[in-house]
């Protein structure tokens, strides 16, 4: 399977995924995106279209912290950091959209590691 046929079927999953899967005021959607080398996640409100909280392998919170750590490990931190910034700004409860990926690996461990520090999906 080609590069192309991959991201086409990804593409398509997230489309399935997301025509079940939506965020709104009480409940807003966490949005999971996982390339090679990140991994980033958002806190969106569908109904106005508005971010309303992101992390992501790349924030300046998390430069001292990754050294030596696995891509698991990586998605674990941005995991409880996705869930410290919603909770501090109210949110406790989400819709999870893993965005055509696998349950399993990274997603899963950023998608445990919000539960762990609080974050209800």
């Amino acid at each position: 399977m080609g590069q192309k046929h991959r991201r086409a079927a990804r593409i398509r999953r997230h489309t399935r995924v997301r025509a079940r899967v939506e965020g709104t005021v009480s409940r807003p959607r966490l949005c999971v995106f996982r390339s090679l080398n990140h991994i980033y996640a958002q806190v969106i409100d569908d109904t106005i279209g508005h971010t309303l909280v992101a992390a992501s392998t790349l924030d300046q919170e998390m430069k001292g912290e990754l050294d030596g750590k696995n891509k698991t490990g990586k998605s674990e931190l941005v995991g409880t950091l996705i869930a410290k910034r919603a909770l501090d700004k109210g949110i406790t409860q989400v819709a999870f959209d893993r965005g055509g990926f696998k349950y399993h690996g990274r997603v899963k461990a950023l998608a445990e590691a919000a539960r762990k520090e609080g974050l209800k999906f």
